[in-house]
């Protein structure tokens, strides 16, 4: 990774081992940065404070190399990234105003996209997931990872049948509760519907009656217009020398065709004024038929108004226009159906709910039994690992049991609580000696035991379902002397399968590395490019003193560092 103006790191690039990494330095010189900086790769939140004081935006890029047919690559080529050589490149910009952007083999894509891949490439733990870890629900999570598709399968139909139940159960509560209601609705659309229905208003009947009332209001001023328009056009019989349009284009027509013959241009004059005759004609005739037909009959305007006054009682309640009033009647009808049919609902309901919490009892009971033969092998697996980590006696063991709830469904003969995942309720307990009851490890593992066992449960896990990186933030915390070797020891088994990577402070872990990174700052605060940097030799067994005794000369220290990283080496 390269990292740039990211906390108190100006620039920096950190080259990790394929095998075992281990961070080391002071404490603030920005270990931690290493994490952030992985973090950010794999679309964690971005944060303006993480910019570094005086710059535009922090950068990190990193190079991953994935597996060909790794789910992440597949995912990555979707979204257009190109790969190279075998590696994907990823980068993160965050400006200090809070803004963050990704790219990801070229592409820019959405940080999202960059979530989607972590679950593939790394697994990262510090403290704050030793907590999480606490958490009875985060226990419930890791057994069913470690169980793989023999617990997923079920929980699959699990919880498809519990969100159905819960969809069926909040639709009858509704209907039931709301009783009254949805009565008073349906006696609104009752009389709604009943009302429309008596008036019987056709479709865009409101705009025809709107234009025939126009023209009944107004009956002789339009027939006075269209008779006069008409004498004008075809001439008044009762005033035989009046000139009249058609007459005038017929002389103009008779005049051009006495010469004719003698010039095509005006020949086609001539037969233009002709077309202009047949249509002055045309007009004429409809004008008169128009003055003939117009009804002037009061009455029928009369008629018109009260019919336009009880469609406009429609528009007031239903609609704007009555194609809108026909619309809100169908849609009502529809509703009203749906209404009247509560009884029937509430009985088809009520069958499908009782089929349902059935249904989800024998899943529950299955999920249950899949856990717990799970649950076995897990704390076996675990409580090996502690045998490894100076934790010989240390015994792990998973209890599954459930809550009692008068209104839950009915599993192994008993009411019990459920919820999304199950009736389940998950306990990883621990009796860290021979004689000592289990108990949660919340309340009976110290900080350096449940350091332990985080990392006994991810070794588990990196045998049932690997990730090519893990990174480990100060998860040896409260750990020290023999456990503190084994811890190391262990990591560095771990390595031999994947790629681990340990931001520490203790020189026992550090010492099984094969790659220690000393992260440094410079006189004025800042971690430059070349203030990470690769220990080896005699640079190594000296941050191994600093780490030992805080004297990076003294003779014992270094004596002391040496032997570690003898005994180590003698080891992997």
């Amino acid at each position: 990774m390269r990292i740039r103006s990211l906390g108190v790191i100006d620039d920096a690039v950190v080259e990790l081992s394929p095998g075992f990494t281990a961070v080391t330095g002071e404490t603030g010189a920005g270990k931690t940065m290493v994490v952030t900086s992985l973090g950010l790769l794999l679309g964690g939140r971005a944060d303006a404070a993480l910019v570094r004081i005086g710059a535009k935006s922090a950068v990190v890029e990193g190079r991953v190399k994935v597996p060909a047919e790794a789910s992440a690559v597949v995912r990555a080529e979707e979204a257009g990234a190109e790969l190279d050589d075998g590696a994907l490149l990823i980068s993160r910009t965050v400006s200090a105003e809070g803004r963050s952007r990704a790219h990801l083999g070229g592409r820019s894509v959405p940080v999202g996209l960059l979530g989607e891949l972590a679950d593939d490439l790394v697994a990262v733990h510090g403290q704050t997931d030793q907590q999480g870890l606490l958490k009875p629900a985060r226990q419930r999570q890791a057994l069913d990872r470690y169980a793989g598709d023999a617990v997923a399968v079920p929980l699959a139909k699990y919880t498809a049948a519990y969100r159905r139940f819960r969809a069926v159960d909040t639709e009858l509560e509704e209907i039931t509760t709301r009783a009254r209601e949805r009565a008073q609705e349906a006696d609104l659309l009752r009389f709604g519907i009943e009302e429309i229905a008596g008036v019987e208003p056709r479709a865009g009947e409101d705009v025809e009656l709107a234009a025939e009332a126009e023209r009944l209001g107004h009956a002789e001023a339009l027939a006075s217009a269209a008779t006069a328009a008409h004498s004008a056009l075809a001439g008044n019989p009762e005033d035989p020398e009046g000139v009249d349009a058609t007459l005038l284009v017929g002389g103009a027509q008779r005049a051009l065709d006495a010469v004719r013959a003698h010039d095509p241009a005006l020949a086609a004059l001539g037969e233009r004024i002709g077309e202009i005759g047949i249509l002055l004609s045309d007009v004429a005739g409809e004008l008169a038929g128009y003055a003939d037909d117009l009804d002037a009959d009061p009455l029928r305007l009369a008629a018109v108004e009260e019919r336009r006054a009880a469609l406009a009682q429609l528009t007031r309640k239903y609609g704007e226009t009555i194609d809108a009033v026909l619309a809100w009647a169908e849609d009502s009808a529809t509703r009203l159906t749906e209404l009247e049919g509560d009884d029937e609902r509430i009985g088809e309901l009520t069958a499908e709910r009782d089929a349902l919490r059935g249904e989800l009892a024998g899943l529950a009971q299955a999920l249950t039994d899949a856990r717990g033969e799970a649950a076995e092998r897990f704390a076996a697996a675990v409580t090996a690992e502690l045998a490894s980590l100076a934790m010989p006696h240390a015994r792990v063991s998973i209890a599954i049991g459930q809550s009692e709830d008068p209104s839950g469904i009915e599993v192994g003969g008993r009411a019990v609580a459920y919820g999304p995942s199950g009736v389940d309720e998950v306990e990883l307990l621990l009796a860290p000696h021979p004689g000592a009851p289990p108990r949660p490890i919340a309340k009976g593992a110290s900080g350096g035991e449940l350091s332990r066992v985080m990392l006994a449960v991810e070794v588990v896990f990196a045998g049932s379902d690997p990730v090519p990186t893990y990174l480990f933030d100060e998860v040896d915390a409260g750990v020290g002397g023999k456990a503190a070797v084994e811890v190391g020891r262990r990591l560095a088994r771990l390595a031999r399968s994947a790629q681990v990577v340990v931001v520490t402070h203790l020189p026992q872990v550090a010492a099984f590395a094969d790659r220690q990174l000393l992260v440094e700052k410079t006189n004025d605060g800042s971690v430059t490019r070349s203030g990470v940097k690769v220990l080896e030799g005699e640079e190594r067994v000296r941050e191994l003193s600093r780490m030992l005794a805080g004297q990076e000369d003294s003779e014992t220290a270094r004596a002391h560092a040496e032997e570690l990283l003898a005994a180590a080496r003698v080891e992997s």
